[in-house]
């Protein structure tokens, strides 16, 4: 999919305190999480990772003697814990300070092209590529970069694509207390490219609309040329 073609095949997501259902398996916004999720310190889950990493790679016939591997399963134990599921825990969730809209900027305000890496949950192979956020202020803004860090924040966690979008699209509509935010996100799944099918060039594309954005197709379409503008 050439990145031209968003517009034409992302199927929008709807806010999910609606009452309609979402045709897919992924009905709810909330990250499915046990209630004893935070007992364990970052410490003690990179402890157990480790030891039980460890049980995998010998299982697969590896040799953790050699050099090269036998850090290995501490290095996936932190990079699991401290970095590629950090968004699991809710204390690294980004403080957004908000700022009076002393201009009176009435006019949709867009973070484009914001990098995103991300696993899917099926597999825990990587999923990564573009974010492209919007919002009307309500009488509040926020910093640019809090719009990359809350992208950040959500896609640092296994995810489903579609599940992904609406958690930014729902974090950007409490943050800034307004109803009008749109997300759409183009990206690459490995579980796609390098398992299964096989399929290199294809990508995934979704989309979340609401207010001015789900409401007047002439503020969408405004949004998603500007998006597929070079």
């Amino acid at each position: 999919m050439r990145q031209k073609e968003i517009s034409l095949n992302i199927r929008p997501l709807k806010p999910l305190h609606e009452d309609d259902d979402m045709d897919h398996a992924a009905s709810s916004a909330e990250t499915p999480m046990r209630k004893d999720a935070f007992d364990l310190s970052d410490d003690e889950k990179i402890d157990r990772i480790e030891k039980h990493f460890k049980d995998i790679m010998e299982t697969l016939g590896l040799d953790l003697t050699d050099d090269s591997l036998a850090g290995t399963p501490k290095r996936v134990a932190k990079m699991f814990v401290k970095e590629a599921f950090s968004g699991l825990n809710p204390k690294n969730k980004p403080v957004a300070r908000l700022f009076d809209n002393k201009y009176n900027y009435d006019q949709m305000l867009v973070e484009k092209d914001i990098t995103f890496y991300s696993h899917c949950e099926h597999h825990f192979v990587p999923i990564y590529g573009k974010a492209h956020v919007a919002y009307f202020s309500s009488g509040k803004v926020i910093g640019l970069s809090k719009i990359n860090r809350i992208v950040q924040y959500f896609s640092k966690r296994p995810q489903v694509q579609e599940r992904l979008t609406v958690q930014i699209g729902q974090e950007m509509e409490r943050i800034l207390q307004t109803k009008s935010v749109a997300v759409v996100m183009d990206a690459n799944h490995m579980c796609v490219a390098s398992r299964g099918v096989s399929d290199t060039n294809s990508k995934t594309g979704t989309a979340y609309f609401s207010g001015k954005f789900k409401d007047d197709e002439n503020v969408k379409r405004e949004f998603l040329n500007y998006v597929n503008s070079k």
